[in-house]
């Protein structure tokens, strides 16, 4: 871990972002080729309309996707976290709830998209023309969905095993099979769009099954037949650390059920039908998507070093990162608008042929509707360079707005206005207000780096006089901001003559991590609700993650080693198996915590107020996501007591006495 580290923070930048990316761009472009191949072949071996009918199927897909990467990402974070803890029979848990609750799902959506699927074909946007189409070939998709879904939870799980190599190879092999047969069902046994439907999910059986022999080859962990019994609490984290990924795939089946509705209906009042803008725009999607894989590859796997650097607190190489992730991806869409500009015929015809007014639209959709794909290149690794860094809020913002909150009202008001063109307008209007909000907060933030560094110290005792127990006991103190907790641990730790953890955590994880002790005492204990949905796909923990395996493992050293108390960090969870923990939580009134904080800190009381409700949220969001339990409940603690009722000298004698009964029962 410590080379890895060095690495990041020493290695060309160049170097590292090769090193990230290029498995990262892989993975996201045999992602891409599975729709887009279905797409060449039953063009040419069809006809434009049974392209029209996958596109109106894919959402279906899409939906299933989004299932199968929250059980498959959500399992593989936990893995991580908990591996991390040391804890490998709940990491096992983890992963075969992770697997069983998605097989569930895949047969449950399977059963309902056969059952339900003419109804399902109607909200995304089906028409007469198209509907025997999409008919064939949903109903054969439908059956897969199970090989696709639990094939692409595995996958996610696989790679946080550290089997990246495997993952890909299984998803490689899938896409490369389904080209193969692709042709020879569409083309020799004249199948035609059940053909391509029977080629894709043969090639996602392969996949699937590839997967499902690796169970036995995990390298962490080693399932049991008794990880795999479903536990609903287990089951609830796992969705919870997924969230992310279903959210973002999710938003993409709003918008295409959205765009696919409006095309139909003010396709239908143009020259060009509701056929034509259907396929055609799902086409153009596709093959920016080609575009848009390339950059978010980039950016992600440079996560890692975005994220190690400005948390070690060496910005010129944040900086450098930036400036060359910017500079690629702006390259690449670049050359991406040039293509989409000069020559959008010929990019139409690899689909297959058409007649004027197919070529006519066709041309008009990339060239309009892609007429700021340049912005891409900023606004994809602005979001996700946020994300590396922590700031959940900026990089949550960017994620959703672009999808969310510009494109799909754009496509709303313009289409009303303009009918057809208006949904191609939406394309540049969302990207280019996206751009313009990921350059200023890029433009702020980098404003805001600064070069200060910060000396790390190895970890030093707080107190140290003469040990009044005869016992090795451990208190832990959770409090409320403004509670003075705080000084009735460091009262606990005088009274006892036992030693007292806080602070100098943060000098001890400064030197194992390579963080800025800055930027740990910023991040640490806190966690914001949004961060839920910024939990990187590519990478695997980020800088919180890794602070709390950290510091768990420093609580359990310096608890082994004799008597002390210890402030915060979850110490009271880390330690709860533990018999010789006495776990304290003070709190206090709304007016003494707002007295305190103004006298203590300076603040004035409407900002004293608003900082207090602010820091107790996010030490309680940090205490829920790692701990699975609510921080304020008492039954979490031994104690549970208001530092005001009886002054704090008094609250920290009374907890001195409980520790001295303890020891002696």
């Amino acid at each position: 871990m410590e080379k890895e580290e060095n690495i990041l923070g020493t290695e060309k930048i160049g170097k590292l972002i090769r090193k990230f990316s290029i498995p990262c761009i892989i993975s996201l472009l045999v992602n891409s080729l599975y729709n887009i191949v279905d797409q060449i072949f039953i063009g040419w071996g069809v006809n434009y309309l049974g392209n029209g009918a996958t596109n109106v199927v894919f959402p279906l897909t899409m939906v299933c996707l989004a299932f199968a990467l929250m059980f498959g990402d959500g399992a593989s974070a936990y893995l991580s976290l908990k591996l991390g803890e040391k804890k490998r029979k709940e990491a096992q848990k983890g992963v075969g709830n992770g697997i069983v609750i998605s097989i569930l799902m895949a047969i449950l959506l399977s059963t309902v998209t056969l059952a339900f699927l003419p109804q399902l074909l109607n909200m995304f946007g089906c028409t007469d023309a198209l509907r025997d189409y999409a008919m064939g070939y949903g109903r054969i998709i439908a059956i897969g969905l199970t090989f696709m879904m639990v094939g692409s939870t595995l996958n996610s799980i696989i790679r946080a095993d550290g089997s990246p190599k495997y993952a890909m190879f299984s998803m490689v092999l899938g896409a490369v099979l389904n080209i193969i047969l692709d042709p020879i069902f569409i083309f020799v046994c004249k199948m035609g769009i059940e053909g391509a439907a029977i080629a894709t999910v043969l090639s996602q059986f392969v996949t699937f099954l590839l997967n499902i022999l690796y169970i036995r080859k995990f390298k962490s962990i080693q399932l049991q037949k008794e990880d795999f019994r479903i536990k609903f609490n287990v089951l609830k984290r796992v969705a919870t650390l997924g969230i992310s990924s279903f959210i973002t795939q999710m938003s993409f089946v709003f918008v295409v059920a959205v765009e696919n509705n409006l095309l139909a209906k003010h396709g239908m009042n143009s020259k060009y039908g509701s056929e034509i803008p259907i396929t055609v725009l799902g086409i153009v999607m596709k093959i920016s998507q080609i575009l848009n894989s390339i950059i978010v590859g980039i950016a992600a796997g440079s996560q890692p070093i975005f994220g190690y650097n400005y948390g070690a607190r060496k910005f010129d190489r944040v900086k450098q990162t930036l400036k060359v992730v910017l500079g690629i991806s702006v390259i690449i869409s670049t050359i991406a608008f040039i293509l989409f500009q000069t020559i959008p015929d010929k990019l139409i015809a690899i689909f297959g042929s058409g007649d004027e007014i197919y070529i006519d639209f066709a041309c008009l959709a990339f060239r309009v509707y892609l007429l700021l794909c340049i912005c891409n290149g900023i606004q994809i690794p602005a979001g996700i360079f946020f994300q590396a860094i922590g700031k959940s809020i900026k990089s949550a913002t960017l994620s959703l707005s672009r999808q969310i909150a510009f494109l799909i009202p754009a496509m709303m008001i313009l289409s009303s206005m303009f009918g057809i063109m208006g949904v191609l307008y939406a394309g540049p209007v969302a990207d280019g207000i996206a751009f313009i909000l990921a350059g200023t907060l890029l433009i702020l933030e980098v404003k805001n780096l600064s070069k200060t560094t910060n000396k790390s110290n190895s970890l030093e005792d707080d107190t140290s006089t003469d040990n009044q127990l005869n016992k090795q006991m451990v208190i832990t103190v959770s409090r409320e901001y403004g509670s003075g907790g705080r000084y009735v641990g460091r009262l606990i730790a005088d009274k006892l003559g036992i030693k007292l953890y806080d602070k100098d955590f943060i000098q001890e994880l400064a030197k194992e991590t390579g963080l800025s002790e800055e930027y740990i005492e910023n991040h640490e204990q806190k966690r914001t609700t949004l961060e839920s949905l910024n939990n990187g796909y590519y990478v695997g923990l980020n800088n919180a993650d890794e602070l709390f395996i950290k510091e768990a493992e420093l609580i359990k050293k310096v608890a082994d080693k004799g008597s002390c108390v210890i402030i915060g960090r979850c110490a009271d969870f880390v330690l709860k198996d533990r018999e010789n923990v006495i776990k304290v939580f003070i709190y206090s009134d709304k007016k003494d915590k707002m007295k305190r904080v103004t006298e203590i800190y300076g603040l004035e009381e409407e900002k004293a107020e608003k900082e207090i409700n602010k820091i107790n949220k996010l030490r309680a969001n940090h205490y829920k996501y790692y701990t699975e339990k609510e921080w304020s409940d008492p039954r979490n603690y031994d104690i549970c007591i208001n530092s005001d009722t009886l002054g704090v000298e008094k609250v920290s004698d009374l907890i001195c006495e409980m520790v001295k009964e303890k020891q002696n029962f």
